[in-house]
């Protein structure tokens, strides 16, 4: 906010001769005028603070809808498992990101590659951002740990879990963000100069930085882990391994639909920031508009999924429906502050139908994903980043991205097609890193026996073997069962 300015000298000339002492007056009335422009400003702060945290707050509720749809969507016996994961994606990731992540993606002065400053929040706060930012941040990164562990669900060691958690929120993810969303990435939006094709990437809210990165990190991980026990059978047709609580995957939903509003919105950081001062429109319009357009798309992407599995499967499944809406949240997160909300429809009508193709595609190839998150996250998360290249209009994207006013827009909208080459890059990039950094973890982590259980604990239910009981009373007389042993927590022998 730009501080109010009073001259004593300038104003004393406007004081008649009767006045004793028209500087002393003049710098009276200056400095009421200066104490009162300085609570303007700090009201401004506290205002997108709080606006800030507000929203850190809601993106943080999605690791407890994260967690809800996990459990749902696994079968009781690895109820346990799976919540105490999410819980540990949190809490470990709270750490190296504290630690590492945030200097790795917003450390500044730093180099188009990674960031190199403010390691363990040193200098922070600064002119450059408040402690409200790291922690906005950090729940993002959480954000991309939690979906990669329901692609691995049911079947991997505890000890796995917390090795790729680290290592995704404290490094992978930071270097993604840093390139995409950091002043100083080389493929930022915010570039102050210099940028890619004139435009840089415009992944506003993180389909490709967070969606892609954490769908593709799970694709790694389960294509290297292999399928559940009995989720194909010996001529390779699918078998459904059914979620044991669609109550949990509907409850985990909707928990997320109300994060989003965080995820999204809340990716302006700022909302007192007018477009033109005493307009009825400025930034407080467009964080309106993209949560309109977030929920028309995900919306739109629940009933196309609805209709499209119906007539493929002949059933109304509540949890296909889910999968489509979030499909569909995934998809429009990075377009959301610069598309018309009639764009939003298209988007989420396309996630559905991507969604449902890269599922069917899975079936066919054997590939095992219990929250379907590698195809939701991933694929939506890669139609998101074309979409917004397509349909972005030039005065939304003048509005969120200002400074550069031949900006590249949306291809469809007239724009060129410079703004699809930078996120045709940005989606080469994103699976290379990917590629080289968690898939060589998980093959370690393979190769040194630490990522899949023993086909013997997978057959019992980890909560049994590995948690010591069930997560549900009625199941507490299983644990007394013969032959039935907590295993040792360890390296386990591949059967």
């Amino acid at each position: 906010m730009d501080r109010l300015n009073c001259s004593a000298d300038q104003l004393a000339q406007y004081f008649g001769s009767n006045t004793t002492d028209a500087a002393a007056a003049a710098s009276y009335i200056c400095g009421q005028f200066a104490a009162v422009s300085n609570k303007f400003i700090d009201t401004g702060y506290a205002v997108d603070s709080t606006y800030l945290l507000f929203s850190a707050y809601l993106v943080f509720s999605m690791q407890l809808g994260f967690a809800m749809l996990c459990a749902g969507s696994v079968r009781a016996k690895n109820t346990m498992n799976i919540m105490l994961t999410n819980v540990l994606d949190a809490a470990a990731g709270g750490l190296f990101y504290y630690l590492f992540g945030f200097a790795l993606a917003f450390g500044s002065p730093s180099n188009g590659f990674i960031g190199h400053h403010n390691f363990a929040l040193k200098s922070i706060p600064s002119s450059l951002f408040d402690y409200s930012y790291f922690l906005y941040q950090w729940a993002f990164a959480i954000a991309a740990a939690g979906i990669t562990s329901g692609s691995i669900a049911e079947r991997t060691q505890f000890v796995a879990y917390l090795i790729y958690s680290s290592f995704l929120t404290g490094f992978v993810y930071p270097v993604v963000s840093h390139w995409f969303w950091s002043p100083d990435g080389w493929a930022s939006a915010s570039k102050p100069d210099n940028l890619l094709f004139g435009s840089g990437v415009i992944d506003f809210a993180g389909s490709g930085v967070v969606h892609m990165v954490g769908g593709l990190a799970g694709l790694y991980g389960a294509l290297i882990e292999g399928p559940r026990i009995g989720r194909f059978d010996h001529s390779g047709r699918s078998v459904a391994l059914r979620g044991h609580s669609a109550s949990l995957v509907v409850l985990g939903t909707f928990l997320l639909w109300f994060g989003w509003y965080g995820f999204n919105p809340g990716s302006f950081t700022k909302i007192l920031n007018p477009y033109s001062s005493g307009s009825y429109y400025g930034q407080w319009s467009a964080v309106g508009r993209t949560a309109v357009t977030t929920t028309l798309a995900g919306c739109t992407a629940a009933l196309t999924t609805l209709f499209g599995k119906r007539f493929i499967s002949g059933h109304w499944n509540v949890t296909d429906v889910c999968n489509g809406l979030l499909g569909g949240f995934a998809a429009i997160t990075a377009g959301c502050s610069v598309v018309e909300p009639w764009a939003a429809i298209i988007c989420g009508f396309v996630a559905a139908l991507v969604l449902i193709g890269c599922n069917m595609l899975a079936e066919r190839v054997g590939f095992d994903d219990p929250l379907e998150a590698a195809q939701l996250h991933g694929g939506c998360g890669a139609w998101g980043v074309i979409f917004t290249a397509l349909f972005a209009t030039k005065e939304y994207v003048n509005l969120v991205y200002p400074g550069q006013p031949d900006r590249p827009y949306g291809l469809f909208m007239g724009g060129g097609g410079r703004l699809l080459a930078a996120h045709v890059i940005q989606i080469l990039v994103i699976l290379g890193w990917v590629s080289v950094t968690m898939g060589p973890l998980f093959f370690g982590l393979h190769k040194m026996n630490l990522l899949r259980i023993s086909a013997e604990d997978e057959m019992a239910g980890m909560d049994l073997t590995r948690h010591g009981g069930f997560a549900y009373v009625n199941h507490e007389e299983e644990s007394n069962k013969p032959g039935i042993q907590m295993s040792r927590i360890g390296p386990s022998v591949q059967s």
